[in-house]
């Protein structure tokens, strides 16, 4: 059984679609994508600089893109499951059938400028929270008056609150606990992005989605999206709520998954499957080099191209 996985913000790095846009066809794709975006992708995905592709309006839109380029580029695969975490639950509706390209780019477009102008009214960030005993992490969070936003598995949890909350973590962490701060520009999935709902539901009213054509996984509780409705309210309620990347991988081992590729900028989901999905066989694409691999990885686990 093959999944299909779509990373978060935090896993563009700069000059990563370059490599890509050497192939067929993959620079108009790109170029369209720029269209849709309103933003120069292709200059974002090649030449600009780690800072500027932090940006939120900017990251989102360059990260779904990616996935959708690269999905192109392997030749749009049937996987039996698709996941994404976070706005990469955005590119996975669209490998799952949920929306087109356009339509998920349209979103994301909307979402990425609505998160950045929450983000502006209060200065906030990100920090992993890698290791430590739970209730020790659950107690730090707490005393800081942080949210665990994504609780990814693996002992691994993103806290997310004011940059002053933050710094308290980073001088008081929990026992035993790396603190890595994350380059986001806000702590995205908490109620500091209450402001943004209403503008992503605005834009999702105009779309029209379909039922799931291969089964997709939900951020919110890891559970099977039921119709195409439910999952754009998902997509809508997701902005301000946790997501939780550890009941989406508890979901992939129930189904009984075998073997996911994640699409590009491929390896932060890998690698944390390497120790939530024990047993599952993994290929993240960072670049062309990788797709025989991944070809390989889904002709031997039942997908088709």
């Amino acid at each position: 059984m093959l999944a299909v996985l779509c990373p978060g913000q935090g896993a563009q790095t700069p000059g990563m679609l370059a490599p890509w846009l050497e192939l067929p066809h993959l620079r108009e794709l790109l170029e369209h994508y720029s269209d849709v975006t309103e933003l120069d992708l292709v200059t974002l995905g090649t030449t600009a600089d780690a800072e500027t592709i932090r940006d939120t309006r900017v990251a989102q839109p360059l990260l779904v893109a990616a996935s959708l380029l690269s999905h192109h580029a392997l030749g749009r695969p049937r996987a039996d499951l698709a996941a994404g975490h976070s706005v990469g639950e955005l590119a996975a509706a669209a490998v799952a059938g949920v929306l087109d390209d356009d339509a998920a780019l349209v979103l994301v477009r909307e979402r990425g400028r609505a998160m950045a102008d929450a983000a502006v009214a209060t200065p906030t960030g990100m920090t992993a929270v890698v290791g430590g005993r739970p209730e020790d992490v659950e107690a730090a969070l707490a005393r800081h008056g942080l949210t665990a936003a994504n609780v990814n598995g693996g002992g691994q949890v993103v806290a997310a609150g004011t940059t002053e909350q933050l710094a308290a973590l980073a001088a008081d962490p929990p026992p035993r606990a790396r603190v890595i701060p994350l380059q986001v520009a806000g702590a995205f999935h908490t109620e500091h992005m209450a402001p943004a709902v209403a503008a992503v539901r605005a834009t999702a009213a105009t779309l029209t989605p379909a039922d799931p054509a291969t089964t997709l996984l939900s951020n919110a509780d890891g559970a099977a999206v039921p119709s195409g409705a439910d999952a754009l309210e998902r997509l809508v309620t997701q902005v301000a709520g946790p997501v939780r990347w550890d009941l989406c991988c508890e979901q992939m081992l129930a189904a009984g998954v075998t073997a996911a590729v994640e699409l590009c900028p491929g390896g932060v989901l890998t690698g944390l499957a390497r120790r939530t999905l024990p047993g599952v066989e993994t290929v993240a694409l960072r670049s062309p080099d990788d797709l025989p691999a991944a070809r390989e990885l889904i002709d031997s686990h039942g997908g088709s191209r």
